[in-house]
């Protein structure tokens, strides 16, 4: 099937708009100990600032989706971009940890937006039988963002220092300019918007309480798999195997091809055998994966066993955006989505200062700490997936028409 320019334009957009949200976040997990020495603080500490900004996530999924629903997915998505990036700039400046840890609240809920936003955006607008691949390289994004991270970490830190690296993450602002320039208005929001549709939150949550319940258990588990399997990665790392910065680096690099060709691979699968069973046998990859990831001592070892936890991570993940924009209420797509999403990531926003605190109590063992959050999450993700629904295919843009009209009769 030909895209149209239009199509190519949204899905690259999102595409960068989900790596460079990343890639800010993600720039912070690489100097925690450095912040803990200038602060005078321990690494627990400071890792709550991860805590925080996962935290506060479902409210930028509620504000942001909001208005997308209301005033178009292309006008919020400029916006979000715009504020996570001056807000990643700020933290740079920050005087003491506690300035810090508002800062970097306030950039969670600039993160929280851009997830959904993007996602209902480029779902909306793309070939229904291009998702599965396309839903692939938009969750590609968030390794992308990571490899980025794990780049600027490994060449520019010994010059930057922490702060600098926060600088470096304003740069992302400039893709306002290319979604202004180059990306339309979703197809699927436009034909709501021409009947008026303006269904309330609470009342269509209210209407499919069961199907937001099993999504945010669903999400929950997917972000301490992510979440558990990613922060504090490279502290362990640091901390246990004492690598230098360059092999950090190194490591985190390979981990995130994984986590690309892991997120493609599966995502493109799930358009053949399904959403759920692509993500089932994908969660289940972690299970023997387990000791080489965790437990073996060499930087190549290290790296190998990265590289296969990333494949399942996102690999999993990768099939999460068109699965949970195919399952939304058409009337309210680009806060659904988000919205659970970001409500999972809240229930999982302890991971980090958990896994810090049991390693640190643990006599630096990082490793178990890491082992036994990842192990549960890919069982309870690939039993969990096969009891919800699926919509493999759906003609959102039809869809959407038909709700519009059924809500004008």
């Amino acid at each position: 099937m030909t895209w149209t320019k239009e199509q190519r334009n949204v899905t690259i957009a999102a595409y960068l708009g989900w790596t460079l949200d990343a890639f800010d976040f993600f720039l912070m997990v690489f100097v925690l100990k450095d912040i803990a020495a200038e602060f005078h603080t321990k690494i627990p500490e400071v890792a709550f600032a991860i805590t925080l900004t996962l935290a506060m996530r479902p409210i930028g999924a509620l504000i942001f989706g909001r208005l997308a629903d209301k005033f178009g997915r292309r006008p919020t998505l400029m916006v979000n971009v715009a504020c996570y990036s001056l807000l990643e700039l700020v933290s740079g400046f920050s005087p003491n940890l506690a300035t810090l840890l508002v800062l970097r609240a306030l950039f969670g809920i600039a993160m929280g937006g851009e997830w959904g936003v993007g996602s209902a955006l480029t779902m909306e607008t793309i070939p229904a039988r291009s998702r599965g691949a396309v839903s692939g390289l938009l969750q590609a994004g968030y390794p992308s963002g990571y490899l980025i991270a794990s780049i600027v970490f490994g060449v520019l830190y010994q010059y930057i220092g922490w702060r600098g690296m926060f600088f470096v993450g304003v740069v992302p602002a400039l893709l306002v300019l290319y979604i202004r320039g180059n990306v339309q208005e979703s197809p699927a929001w436009k034909a709501l918007d021409a009947k008026r549709v303006r269904p309330g939150l609470l009342a269509t949550f209210k209407k499919h309480w069961t199907l937001a319940l099993y999504s945010i258990i669903l999400m929950t588990a997917f972000n301490f798999f992510s979440h558990g399997t990613q922060d504090l990665y490279p502290t362990f790392l640091r901390e246990q195997h004492h690598f230098d910065p360059h092999t950090v680096s190194i490591i985190a690099i390979v981990l995130n091809i994984g986590a690309i060709v892991g997120g493609l691979f599966f995502g493109t699968l799930s358009e053949k055998i399904g959403r759920r069973r692509a993500i089932c046998i994908a969660a289940l990859i972690a299970l023997p994966v387990l000791p080489l990831w965790a437990f073996s001592s060499g930087a190549v070892m290290l790296a190998i066993g990265a590289f296969l936890m990333q494949i399942s991570v996102q690999g999993a993940w990768g099939v999460i955006p068109v699965h949970l924009n195919e399952i939304s209420p058409d009337e309210v797509r680009a806060t659904f989505p988000g919205l659970v999403y970001q409500l999972g990531n809240l229930i999982a926003s302890v991971n980090a200062t958990l896994q810090a605190s049991f390693a640190v109590s643990s006599g630096n063992n990082y490793a178990l700490a890491l082992a036994v959050v990842a192990g549960i999450a890919s069982v309870v993700i690939a039993i969990f997936i096969l009891f919800g629904p699926e919509k493999r295919g759906i003609d959102m843009t039809r869809s959407a028409q038909e709700v519009a009209t059924s809500s004008t009769v």
